[in-house]
């Protein structure tokens, strides 16, 4: 059963094929994204403290 609250993305072909290079096996797209957002905030994170002096 489709949950009515979640929202819907859309996505150009190019970019489901860019995703489906970067999925593992039978990872799903769900997956993909969340590791990728994870990446980005984490490269965020270092960004933010690179100028930090200790």
């Amino acid at each position: 059963m489709k949950d009515l609250d979640m929202p819907s993305v859309e996505l150009d072909a190019e970019t489901v094929e860019r995703l489906d290079d970067l999925r593992v096996e039978d990872e799903s797209y769900d997956d993909v994204v969340t590791e990728l957002i994870n990446i980005y905030e984490a490269e965020e994170l270092t960004l933010f403290h690179s100028g930090d002096e200790y």
